[in-house]
């Protein structure tokens, strides 16, 4: 009994000790940013404590409109002609941005039909072959008769299937292109939906 009391005052007075001469997690952190080196001229590396205040931070991206009172000004001589044009006469880039989101819309809707097309004529081919297997299946004497008429129709029916299922594929790989496309040249889906 003597000997447990003693060994937990032990580890009381241990576990005091120790919460003592630990440092907290502040202290050490100013430690450590006082012992940062600064970085060299080539690289620099920005946070809170180095942040400019006084100065201006470049922005990646189009510059801030200018008011009215800068004009054509304020466009740099860097600037695209389209980036320009858009400046000067925002109905006419809104224009050419709705012919552009019409012209995706239009290649868009083309290919959606011709994959629905695609889809529908696998569709019907599979059907009809179904049809056909039940009607041989379920006459014995057709089955004995014309047996090697089958099993050629059979070959045919799916080589036909693997080309219009290729066909289809290949279809909606051009489909996602077309929209992948699309986005990079800024047109949203949900404004080639909005057409509808």
């Amino acid at each position: 009994m003597k000997h447990t009391k003693l060994m937990a005052i032990g580890t009381l007075l241990l576990l005091g000790v120790s919460g003592t001469a630990a440092q907290s997690l502040g202290d050490y952190a100013r430690a450590a940013r006082k012992k940062k080196v600064e970085p060299t001229s080539a690289t620099r590396h920005f946070d809170n404590d180095n942040l400019p205040t006084n100065e201006t931070l470049s922005v990646v991206g189009p510059p801030p409109p200018a008011n009215a009172n800068a004009g054509q000004g304020a466009v740099n001589a860097s600037s695209t002609q389209a980036t320009r044009a858009a400046i000067v006469d925002p109905a006419a880039a809104a224009a050419e941005r709705k012919q552009a989101a019409d012209e995706w819309t239009k290649k868009l809707d083309q290919q959606k039909q011709k994959i629905d097309s695609l889809n529908h004529e696998l569709d019907l081919e599979q059907r009809e072959f179904r049809l056909r297997a039940a009607a041989y299946y379920g006459d014995a004497g057709t089955r004995l008769r014309n047996s090697a008429q089958f099993d050629k129709d059979d070959a045919q029916y799916k080589s036909d299937v693997d080309g219009k299922q290729k066909a289809l594929d290949a279809a909606r790989q051009e489909l996602d292109e077309m929209q992948e496309q699309a986005r990079k040249a800024g047109i949203v889906e949900k404004d080639a939906n909005d057409k509808k």
